[in-house]
């Protein structure tokens, strides 16, 4: 037994942690009464891949096969996005979906049908996902792709683990010429202009902004754009193209341990938040940067987590529409000023159109904000939620650790339907979390 955790170590669970090698060992687990859970690299934030049993992915890594001409992957479901990468990137290829950091396993991906900077213009993980294997509850293993077994593929993609265990996946990449990124920085006076700029950059391949949640008058909601191409040769300087489709590793930081809880206050984050801002000396800046820096700054600090104290943190992720949203928006980041409530990691991005059967982005804006988990705070984004709801919007699984089942069921219009086929494949709830029992869905 040992205590587990999301990323935002919170909260945290005694559990039973079982790993597996091969299929038959699966298996094996799978035969006793337990209910469980699969665990990847524990990067999704909230309670999603814990409980008191869980099974770990982590020792079921090997790549399988590598089409260098296609660009097709084919790995068990324990490979981290990262060590794909130190495999695809010096032959010319790169991820077609990827978050916001690279420490992710490509079953986790698979759960939470992750989304990047690109889903404006190329949508979710699951969109280049070939086809899966998946160990069912009943012992059974079945072959899914959007041809067969089309009903557990769309149930799984998203679904947080409670159709089975992922064991291996075939998926496309995207072709690139360098391991470079054309970045363009593009400073916004307010919400009015950032929303303004996502569209004029509507075309660029990659865009999210930093947001500052606490700033009002004039320079309420202002920001920074970041937009991103993946580098052709001529875009290189001189020493890139000696070798352009490998970097050199980069030392990391570390956070040793949890910070105190008074480092995190209106005053720190207002003080960071005109550090960010002034950073960005000209409106506009660019540059031809590694991607890594772009992709997944925060993967450069071990344990940047520990920052948010002991009690740990919430992410709150939300989407709203893009017919009315911005009023939504408006409310939300208001409500977050007023309550002195603000975030150091805030990111803003565009979504675009997406109707699988249990995805989170729909066309219109997504917010991400880090919340330290303190007294009050779960009251709060109780609001929060009602404005979420009242405006047509929904709470990404992923990263919630306190949602209601009310707000889940309302969100997702189609959420009875992909119960309906959980309860199908996992008809005892064999697999369940704490969220799942939290939100009623196994309970």
């Amino acid at each position: 037994m040992k205590k587990i955790s999301g990323w935002g170590n919170y909260p945290l669970v005694d559990a039973e942690v079982n790993r597996f090698d091969t299929e038959r060992e699966l298996i094996k687990l799978l035969a006793s009464d337990s209910k469980t859970i699969a665990r990847g690299n524990a990067r999704s934030y909230g309670d999603s891949a814990i409980g008191h049993n869980v099974i770990s992915s982590l020792s079921h890594n090997r790549m399988l096969h590598f089409d260098t001409n296609n660009g097709v992957l084919k790995c068990e479901a324990g490979v981290l996005f990262s060590e794909i990468l130190d495999v695809i990137v010096p032959k010319g290829w790169f991820l077609p979906v990827t978050p916001g950091t690279k420490f992710i396993t490509v079953g986790g991906a698979i759960a939470s049908d992750v989304h990047g900077k690109n889903h404006h213009g190329e949508g979710s993980f699951s969109i280049y996902l070939d086809e899966f294997e998946i160990a069912c509850a009943d012992g059974s293993i079945k072959t899914c792709s959007r041809t067969d077994e089309h009903e557990l593929f769309e149930a799984t993609c998203g679904g947080m683990g409670l159709t089975g265990v992922i064991l291996n996946a075939t998926f496309r990449l995207k072709k690139i010429e360098s391991a470079y990124i054309a970045q363009k920085q593009i400073k916004a006076k307010n919400l009015d202009e950032i929303v303004e700029l996502f569209d004029e950059y509507k075309s660029a391949t990659y865009s999210m902004a930093w947001i500052d949640c606490l700033k009002g008058g004039k320079s309420f909601g202002r920001s920074i754009l970041i937009c991103g191409e993946h580098a052709n040769l001529e875009e290189l300087s001189e020493s890139q193209k000696r070798a352009p489709l490998n970097l050199k590793p980069k030392k990391k930081l570390n956070v040793p341990f949890n910070f105190p809880a008074i480092a995190l206050n209106p005053l720190s984050i207002k003080a960071f938040n005109a550090l960010y801002y002034a950073k960005n000396y000209k409106r506009v800046m660019e540059g031809v940067i590694p991607y890594e820096p772009f992709f997944y700054p925060l993967d450069a600090i071990n344990n940047w987590n520990r920052m948010y104290g002991k009690n740990g943190f919430v992410q709150y992720q939300f989407v709203l529409p893009k017919e009315g949203g911005k009023e939504g928006l408006v409310k939300i980041l208001n409500k977050i000023r007023s309550k002195g409530m603000g975030s150091f990691l805030a990111v803003l991005k565009a979504f675009g159109e997406q109707n699988d059967l249990i995805a989170f982005p729909m066309e219109g804006l997504t917010l991400a904000l880090d919340f330290p988990v303190r007294k009050g705070l779960f009251e709060f984004l109780n609001e929060l939620d009602a404005v979420v709801l009242e405006y047509g919007g929904r709470i990404y699984l992923t990263k919630d650790a306190r949602m209601d089942a009310r707000t889940l069921a309302q969100s997702y219009p189609n959420f009875s339907k992909w119960k309906a086929i959980v309860e199908k494949y996992n008809p005892n709830f064999k697999f369940a979390s704490t969220q799942s029992d939290r939100l009623n869905i196994t309970s």
